[in-house]
């Protein structure tokens, strides 16, 4: 098991976003994007479970968590900026990066956009877009009604709607309390990002390797929607987890890591002195 470090990262912007971060120095960087309301806790299991030839980062993202809460800047390009700017602040020069639901939206547009930086991309239940879905349409609707403080019914009710299979208790009051809290106001404003974004035209552009990981129990998300993924992104792989849900990182870890820990070795070549970099 691989001991996890939590630290800060001051962007450029000047915000600060914690992370967690685990392995060796000289290990395969690979950056773990989360998705809406969620925080670095998402890849705590995954991060315990890194190989020593692994060096693992986890961001919390802007008004999530325990970062800290701007007044606006919601939009999936500001997590992007804002994932460029922790690469940036981390020292972290290519790396490996591992989307998660909305996370991938961010982790894919920074994939496009600075190829340079990205070895490899690993889409984990993401969508290709949120139109005609009628899953996230209801959801909007509950977010929209939304107040401070997020009720916990809400947020277990969500979680337990995502996943296939039951979520250890501990699990289910850690993500549960990470997404309590993100404020209201963060909830509708990251959605409304996704809904009124193009998010096809984010797979567009990307060249680099392509890994995707699909739940076939995923409730969210059909087969269809991530075939999109596979015919935009040319050379792209689907992994298809039997029996997963939409939350497959939470309910089968370990395979996670496996799949992402076997295509970082495959994309990025073992470098002296690795990805890390001194943290703020």
């Amino acid at each position: 098991m691989s001991a996890i470090a939590v630290k800060s990262a001051q962007l450029r912007s000047g915000l600060v976003l914690p992370y967690a971060e685990s392995g060796r120095p000289e290990g395969l960087a690979v950056v773990f994007v989360h998705g809406l309301a969620d925080s670095w806790w998402t890849f705590e299991p995954l991060l315990r479970q890194l190989p020593a030839t692994v060096h693992g980062y986890a961001p919390t993202q802007r008004g999530h968590g325990d970062a800290e809460v701007p007044a606006d800047g919601y939009g999936p390009e500001d997590f992007a900026n804002d994932l460029v700017d922790f690469l940036d602040a981390a020292g972290i020069d290519r790396a490996v990066l591992v989307g998660a639901s909305s996370g991938g939206v961010a982790a894919r547009m920074v994939a496009g956009s600075h190829p340079d930086r990205v070895g490899g991309l690993v889409l984990a239940g993401v969508p290709a877009t949120l139109a005609d879905k009628p899953g996230i349409t209801a959801l909007w609707e509950r977010i929209q009604e939304l107040e401070d403080p997020v009720p916990r019914a809400f947020v277990e009710d969500l979680l337990g709607d995502l996943a296939s299979r039951p979520l250890g208790r501990g699990v289910l009051a850690t993500m549960a309390e990470e997404n309590r809290k993100v404020p209201a106001r963060v909830w509708r404003e990251t959605m409304r990002g996704l809904l009124e974004s193009d998010l096809a035209a984010t797979l567009r552009g990307i060249l680099v390797p392509t890994l995707v990981l699909w739940g076939d129990a995923d409730s969210v998300l059909p087969r269809a929607d991530q075939q999109r993924i596979l015919d935009a992104i040319h050379g792209s792989a689907l992994v298809v987890y039997e029996g997963a849900g939409h939350l497959l990182y939470l309910e089968e870890p370990e395979r996670i890591v496996q799949d992402v820990v076997g295509f970082a070795a495959r994309v990025l070549p073992a470098r002296p002195g690795g990805g890390g970099g001194p943290s703020v």
